[in-house]
């Protein structure tokens, strides 16, 4: 019962209505439905509150489950879309480092003359050659093979 002394959830009849409206009508993800389930059974204002465990077994989560929904109900300020929606990412995604000018050169490349001695391009022989032009990036031979795919580039 740690985390409801510590972080104590108090819902208004409003925002209880719509975590019971999300629970019950339409269509959302099982991860939302489950966190506005515990904030409903976390919730002090309607009475006293069962205890931890046995709020984790009624509602088939673990404890840990209970006590970040609490924690982020908290930090959140009381905003209950806040806490049973999906966290937005803090930093943004890594840019690939295949952009149209790199695929255009790679493509390029695969359709030229193999160097001498070789029959073919293969893609490991694709991904040495690539490593040695100085303006593009090192590329993995799975990434060569996934651009030559997506363009229906065959290495015949």
């Amino acid at each position: 019962m740690g985390s409801q002394k510590k972080r104590p959830v108090r819902l208004t009849t409003q925002d209880r209505e719509e975590l019971v409206r999300v629970t019950t009508t339409g269509v959302r993800g099982a991860s939302m439905i489950m966190r506005a389930r515990v904030l409903l059974a976390l919730d002090t204002s309607a009475g006293e509150v069962d205890s931890k465990e046995v709020i984790a077994t009624r509602l088939g989560v673990s404890g840990e489950t209970l006590r970040l929904v609490a924690k982020r109900f908290a930090e959140t300020g009381g905003d209950v879309h806040s806490t049973i929606a999906r966290k937005k990412r803090d930093l943004p995604p890594v840019p690939s480092p295949v952009t149209g000018e790199v695929e255009a050169r790679l493509i390029a490349m695969a359709c030229s003359q193999p160097p001498q001695g070789h029959a073919r391009w293969s893609l490991r022989l694709l991904e040495k050659h690539l490593a040695l032009v100085e303006d593009l990036p090192g590329l993995d031979h799975s990434t060569i093979g996934r651009i030559l795919k997506k363009r229906n580039c065959a290495l015949t």
